[in-house]
C-alpha cells in the first residue's frame, strides 16, 4: 500500500512514516520545513519528501493520504484531496487502526515530560528484552530513531492532547486506547486549540474514561489539576508518584542521594521501601518524576522495579533534551526543547544544579502557537530568572511586546530580531566556562551551529602568539 503523509516533517508524522515503512508499505510525504532530527531520520529511511503542499503531489494517486494536524483548509493539496475520491485519515486514527488495535499500549500524557518519560519507559522495556514498539516525539539516543514497529504486544506512545486533524478536533490521545496510562502533569497550553485549562482537563478526562478496569493509571500525585480531573470519575486502579513521599496518594517516591544536588543520583521508594538507586546522566528534579512514572508503568507491564532502575543507569538521553551540541573557546552550547514557562524554569534549574556558580546564558525562541499568541508573556521573566543573562528571539511577526516581558530582568534581558546578529551578540558576551542554553521547539534558524562557529572564530583570534612557529 502507498501512504502519502502530509506534514511528514513533524516528530509524530515522521514516526508514522517510519512505522509504516517497517510494516512494508511504500511511504512518501511532503512538508514545508524539515530540520534534524526528523529530516535525518526520513533521509536514512529513504523516504521521498516533497517540498510544499501543491496539488500535483497527489498524481499519481496514493492508496491513502495520512493528514497531519498542521494541514488546513485552503492549502492546494487539501482542496485537491477533498475534491478527489482518495481515502484520507488522520495520523492518530491510522496508527490506532493499523498498529495499536492488537497491542498493549502504554501511553504517556501530560503538559511536560512526555518525550523523556516515553523514552525512559521504552528503554526499560527494551532492556528487559521485551522489544517494544514505540512512537516518541524525539530521538532517544539508546535507539537512534523516534519510532519503530516492535515485535511484542507492548507499544509505548507519547500521547499528545493536540487535535488530530482539521477534520477531527479530538485530542490525539483518545485514539490510542491505552492499557497503561501515565499522567505527568496538567497545565494550560495549546491556546490556539483550547480556551482555558478546564477544556484541557475535559480532554484528559476523555482519556481517563477509556482506560480499562484491568489497566493502570500512573499519575503525578502532586498535581492539583490532575487530582481534579481524576475526581471527575475514574474506573481504573491508580498508582501515584511524587518527588517526595509527602502524601498518601504517592505510592512511588524518590530520595536524593548525598552530594547529588543536580538529581543525578536518587533512591527509588515504593510505599517507603527502597528498590535501589538510579545513577544516570540526566539532571533536574523533573527528570526524577519522569523516572518514577516510567518505573511504575514498566512494573505494570511486568518489569520489576530493580530491573527498571538498572536500565535507567544506561539511559543515554534524548536529542534536543539538554543535549550538548558542542564546545568552543571553553563555552558549552546546549540544545533543549523547552517552550513552556514551567519547562523553561525546570530546565534552567537542572542546569544550575549541575554547573553551580558558573554563568548560564539562556536563549529562547518563542515559537509555539501558544507562545506566539502571548499567552505566557507575563510568566516568561520569572521562568528565565535562574539564568545570568537572557536573550529572547523577537521576529517581526511576534505578536506581543518582548521588551515589556523582559523588563523584570533588567540589564540581564536582551532581545534580538535576527539569528545571525543574535549569534554574534551571544559570542561577544560569553567567557570560558560559560554555559549557553538554547531553547526552542523548532530549528531556531540554525542558531546552535552559527553560535559555535562564532565562538570558534573568536577563539582563533584570541589564541596566543606562542601558537605560531618560532622564528
Amino acid at each position: 500500500m502507498h501512504l502519502h503523509i502530509l506534514g511528514i516533517g513533524g516528530t509524530f508524522m515522521g514516526g508514522i512514516a517510519a512505522i509504516a515503512r517497517a510494516a512494508g508499505h511504500r511511504v512518501t510525504g511532503s512538508d514545508r520545513e524539515l530540520y534534524p532530527p526528523m529530516s535525518t531520520q526520513l533521509e536514512e529511511l529513504g523516504i521521498e519528501v516533497l517540498a510544499g503542499y501543491e496539488a500535483a503531489q497527489l498524481d499519481p494517486p496514493p492508496d491513502v493520504v495520512v493528514v497531519g494536524n498542521v494541514m488546513t483548509r485552503g492549502q492546494p493539496v487539501i482542496e485537491a484531496l477533498l475534491d478527489s475520491a482518495l481515502p484520507y485519515v488522520s495520523g492518530p486514527e491510522w496508527l490506532a487502526r493499523e498498529v495499536l488495535k492488537d497491542r498493549w499500549v502504554l501511553a504517556v500524557a501530560g503538559t511536560h515530560g512526555k518525550t523523556t518519560t516515553a523514552s525512559l519507559l521504552a528503554w526499560i522495556l527494551e532492556h528487559a528484552g521485551l522489544d517494544p514498539g514505540f512512537l516518541i516525539g524525539g530521538v532517544p539516543e539508546n535507539f537512534g530513531v523516534s519510532a519503530r514497529l516492535g515485535t511484542t504486544p507492548f507499544f509505548v506512545i507519547e500521547a499528545d492532547e493536540y487535535d488530530s486533524a482539521f477534520f477531527d478536533k479530538r485530542a490525539k490521545f483518545v485514539h490510542y486506547r491505552p492499557r497503561t496510562l501515565i499522567l505527568n502533569n496538567l497545565e494550560y497550553d495549546h491556546a490556539d486549540i483550547y480556551p482555558d485549562v478546564g477544556a484541557i482537563q475535559r480532554q484528559f478526562h476523555h482519556l481517563v474514561r477509556i482506560v480499562p478496569g484491568s489497566g493502570r493509571i500512573v499519575w503525578n500525585a502532586g498535581d492539583a489539576r490532575l487530582a481534579e480531573t481524576l475526581a471527575m470519575g475514574c474506573w481504573t486502579p491508580l498508582e501515584g508518584f511524587a518527588r517526595a513521599a509527602d502524601g498518601a496518594a504517592a505510592l512511588w517516591a524518590a530520595r536524593p542521594a548525598a552530594g547529588a544536588a543536580d538529581f543525578s543520583r536518587f533512591e527509588v521508594l515504593e510505599d517507603g521501601r527502597v528498590h535501589g538507586t538510579v545513577e544516570w546522566g540526566l539532571i533536574g528534579a523533573h527528570n526524577v518524576e519522569n523516572a518514577l512514572a516510567a518505573i511504575a508503568a514498566a512494573r505494570h507491564a511486568g518489569v520489576a522495579a530493580p530491573r527498571a532502575i538498572e536500565a535507567l543507569r544506561s539511559f543515554r538521553g534524548i536529542a534536543r533534551r539538554m543535549q550538548l551540541r558542542g564546545e568552543a573557546g571553553g563555552v558549552r552550547v546546549y540544545d533543549d526543547f523547552a517552550h513552556h514557562p514551567t519547562a523553561i524554569a525546570t530546565t534552567i534549574d537542572g542546569l544550575r544544579r549541575r554547573v553551580g556558580a558558573a554563568r548560564i546564558l539562556a536563549v529562547l525562541e518563542a515559537r509555539s502557537n501558544t507562545m506566539r499568541m502571548g499567552v505566557h508573556q507575563h510568566t516568561l521573566a520569572p521562568a528565565l530568572a535562574g539564568a545570568d543573562e537572557v536573550w529572547l528571539y523577537t521576529p517581526p511577526d511576534l505578536g506581543w511586546d518582548a521588551a515589556a516581558a523582559l523588563a523584570a530582568l533588567g540589564e540581564r534581558g536582551h532581545a534580538s530580531a535576527d539569528v545571525v546578529t543574535l549569534a554574534r551578540e551571544l559570542a561577544g558576551r560569553t567567557h570560558a566556562g560559560d554555559h549557553v542554553l538554547v531553547m526552542s521547539n523548532g530549528g531556531f534558524g540554525g542558531l546552535h551551529g552559527k553560535l559555535l562557529a562564532e565562538l570558534e572564530k573568536r577563539a582563533a583570534v584570541q589564541s596566543p602568539a606562542a601558537d605560531r612557529p618560532a622564528g
